[in-house]
């Protein structure tokens, strides 16, 4: 084991809470949705009954409605904001009251391909709530079955505040009774790495109606601020539902394999409707004024990874992918560096994240793009190995951004970008 590969491993056991991990210490000191998944394949290579553990944890914040939700306030912290009380869950755990990008499918399976009859074992007790989950979804996130999956906050995407939500957000109306409040991501982070005070307003103008309606799911989807198709969403579940199936066939549970393919072939139709030929890629949709957005981000690049689009859709998102590139020196930027849109340190504006370039890479190879997969694999094992386990990365210069000892970098490094203990590569 290299050097780089044991610290990527004391990080993630220094980020250990005793069955959940949190992304880093203060900055987000609860459980979060995503990041857990992914932490769990960094613990696979090394402690594959942890790896289970951290997956379990997070069904053990389920709402009986089948939501997983974003964060799972297990104790009280004021390092972080908005916390429980902001959020009015009314659940055991408390929680945030919306979900979070459903990766978990995909790694269960990823899980179970590479392990053995005890990992089979774990996907067969936790298959039903991963079912109920993306019933959730289906139901909830695309009521009018569109075959897209909206979101009711930037923060439900994991892509907070990506420009892909400038339209729908510049449309919302602070709530003049939304009460004062203190962040405090920027007393951890340089303010000008994180999103801005009006962000943060009409952030909470949303928690603030999801919690005055009791999180009525459907309520907020159909008269909530917001409403946005957005293509990271839509290609990440219609992935985990080729992988739910893939599972399922695996494990014995025909019963639900009729129902999980017609998901899938809702969404592969639907999913043409993100398509904006006059940027040649995927995009978000608003879904209250029908209008799409103008920039290629890096969600747009999972259209490989959900197996979408046509040859010539493909071949000219991939040249798209080619051009980005080559304007940056370490890919996959959030954001196209040659939309006005693009700020280099700010969060989902411009940077690079280990997490979307593992599903990125995957994607493209799985499409035959090789020389692409490559690049973006190689790049980001060069920004961990020169700079650190960030949250994320300038992709000019290579700076760490965000958090330090960031759990889902470490995780990413030991089981992909890692030449040691990459097990599942998009080579």
């Amino acid at each position: 084991m290299s050097e780089i590969d044991e610290k990527a491993v004391a990080t993630l056991k220094a980020n250990d809470r005793g069955g959940f991990t949190v992304p880093t210490s203060r900055l987000y000191p609860y459980q979060w949705n995503w990041d857990s998944v992914f932490v769990a394949l960094g613990f696979a290579t090394f402690d594959r009954s942890r790896a289970w553990r951290e997956l379990e944890c997070l069904f053990g914040g389920q709402w009986p409605d089948g939501m997983i939700p974003h964060i799972i306030f297990r104790r009280s912290d004021p390092d972080y904001f908005p916390g429980p009380d902001v959020w009015k869950s009314g659940t055991a755990p408390p929680s945030s009251g919306h979900s979070q990008p459903p990766v978990l499918a995909s790694v269960m399976l990823q899980l179970v391909e590479s392990g053995g009859p005890d990992d089979e074992n774990q996907a067969r007790l936790h298959f039903d709530r991963a079912l109920a989950w993306h019933r959730w979804f289906h139901r909830e996130r695309d009521p009018d079955s569109r075959g897209v999956i909206g979101i009711v906050h930037p923060w439900e995407s994991g892509r907070d505040n990506s420009p892909d939500w400038d339209e729908a957000m510049s449309q919302i109306v602070v709530d003049p009774d939304l009460p004062p409040y203190q962040r405090r991501d920027t007393e951890h982070v340089n303010a000008e790495q994180r999103p801005n005070k009006i962000d943060y307003d009409r952030f909470l103008t949303i928690v603030k109606f999801g919690a005055d309606c009791g999180w009525d799911q459907r309520n907020i989807a159909e008269n909530g601020p917001m409403f946005v198709a957005d293509p990271g969403m839509t290609f990440i579940l219609l992935r985990a539902d080729r992988d739910l199936l893939r599972l399922a066939e695996r494990i014995g549970r025909t019963d639900a394999i009729d129902e999980i393919r017609a998901w899938i072939d809702l969404i592969a139709a639907g999913a043409e409707s993100l398509w904006n030929d006059d940027i040649g890629g995927y995009c978000a949709r608003n879904l209250r004024t029908g209008n799409l957005s103008t920039g290629i981000s890096n969600a747009s690049m999972l259209a490989f990874y959900a197996g979408v689009g046509s040859a010539a859709q493909r071949e000219r998102l991939a040249g798209e992918a080619a051009r980005i590139l080559s304007k940056v020196e370490f890919g996959m930027p959030s954001w196209d560096p040659d939309h006005t849109a693009f700020e280099p340190k700010r969060y989902w504006r411009g940077p690079v994240w280990a997490m979307m370039n593992f599903m990125v890479a995957q994607g493209l190879s799985e499409a035959g793009c090789d020389d692409l997969s490559k690049r973006v694999r190689n790049d980001t094992a060069r920004l961990i190995a020169q700079t650190g386990f960030y949250e994320y990365f300038d992709p000019l210069t290579g700076a760490g951004y965000g958090g330090g000892d960031f759990s889902w970098t470490a995780a990413i490094w030991l089981a992909w970008a890692s030449p040691d203990n990459a097990t599942r590569a998009a080579q």
